[in-house]
């Protein structure tokens, strides 16, 4: 009979295969929210892309979504351009959450010019990320858009009523974002990858 010989000395020898658990993927544009970092291809926010963010209502949290992007990005002295927001951020929120204002512009464009003034910022290459509510965005608009966004290699964020989930989306990356019963994210497209079939929950503290 042979004699028994150590698991752990066929290990060391490498003549056993170890299995291991999948690494998280590390994306160059993380979200800041782990849970929906690990579910998305890119691991983090399609780059020189445009993600679409839908919305029952707008101010029920969309801000807090990319708030530790805009975090990252300013403290790296990135330029952050916010087109036409539909309320007056909270400064004061926004530097509590490690945003650096000095990085941060508002433009105040009519709604004629919302897109336009989009696709200029993102276009110009000088802008890290550019965010915007347009009221009125058809698929030739949102087209455009993704262009700019990898003509001038930023991150576009458009913030858009939910009914326009029926509507085909040239955006790489579509989230469907809910407030009630507790917030959570669908992920309703991310090129690249599969979508999940569950929701990923928003905690109070981003991780």
């Amino acid at each position: 009979m042979n004699a028994a010989i150590p698991l752990s000395a066929l290990l060391d020898a490498r003549q056993v295969w170890r299995g291991r658990a999948p690494e998280l993927p590390i994306g160059d544009q993380p979200t800041g929210w782990r849970a929906l970092d690990a579910v998305l291809p890119a691991g983090g926010w399609p780059e020189a892309s445009l993600s679409e963010i839908l919305l029952p209502v707008d101010g029920v949290g969309e801000l807090r979504l990319v708030l530790p992007t805009l975090a990252r990005l300013t403290q790296g002295q990135r330029h952050v351009v916010i087109v036409s927001p539909p309320y007056a951020p909270c400064v004061a929120g926004w530097r509590q959450q490690g945003v650096d204002m000095r990085r941060v512009e508002f433009v105040d464009a009519g709604e004629k010019d919302v897109l336009w003034a989009t696709e200029q910022c993102l276009r110009s290459g000088s802008c890290a990320a550019v965010l915007t509510w347009p009221h009125h965005a058809d698929d030739r608009a949102m087209r455009r858009l993704q262009v700019a966004a990898i003509t001038g290699q930023a991150l576009a964020f458009v913030f858009r009523d939910r009914s326009h989930l029926s509507n085909a989306s040239p955006a790489a990356l579509r989230l469907e974002l809910e407030a009630s019963p507790r917030p959570q994210v669908w992920v309703r497209k991310c090129r690249g990858g599969g979508v999940p079939v569950q929701a990923i929950p928003l905690p109070r503290s981003v991780h």
